[in-house]
């Protein structure tokens, strides 16, 4: 059996629409950034641009983690000696607010050109409404995992755990260390 390598020419593009609104920026880029370079389609091919259409909405409602929108700093270089120019995400999504998202979509794909022309397949709007309806995009249900629900613990409400075999003469018991009193 020979391995199959997709051609550019037989490669089938769909189109996915993407509500960003409240979704957490990196989950949100993995997941993006894997469609884009074609990784959930069976035919992926390394070096062939396998990967769909991205259209995504409502960028400027996306949600960082912990104190990230004030902490991070993205950085870039004029050219020029002293060139170091570094700006906050705050300050970033205040001035454009799609910069967010194109900048970490970006940092999840190949950095050559390649890459730039699966970058080009991503659009970006950060309002609900984008010019793309006569491509039809399909709603993307991104992956469990962006929201995240804690696990019940067996002894939040005061049961008393056992760790070995009821029948083992070494059976050890953990009680609620919690404070929780059934």
């Amino acid at each position: 059996m020979r391995t199959y390598m997709a051609k550019s020419a037989s490669v089938q593009r769909s189109w996915h629409l993407v509500d960003a609104e409240g979704k957490v920026l990196g989950r949100l880029a993995a997941r993006v950034a894997a469609i884009l370079r074609g990784k959930h389609k069976p035919t992926f091919t390394p070096h062939v641009d396998t990967g769909d259409h991205v259209v995504i909405v409502n960028a400027s409602k996306i949600r960082l983690t912990g104190d990230k929108f004030k902490a991070k700093v993205y950085h870039h270089h004029t050219g020029y000696p002293g060139g170091l120019k570094s700006v906050t995400a705050e300050h970033l999504h205040a001035k454009k607010p799609t910069a967010l998202v194109t900048k970490a979509i970006a940092g999840m794909l190949p950095k050559n050109p390649l890459g730039k022309q699966m970058a080009k397949k991503l659009r970006v709007y950060p309002g609900p409404i984008h010019p793309h309806q006569g491509q039809r995009p399909e709603p993307l249900a991104l992956l469990p995992g962006e929201i995240r629900p804690r696990p019940i613990s067996p002894t939040f409400k005061g049961e008393t755990i056992f760790t070995y075999r009821v029948d083992d003469p070494l059976l050890k018991e953990e009680k609620d260390t919690h404070g929780n009193n059934g």
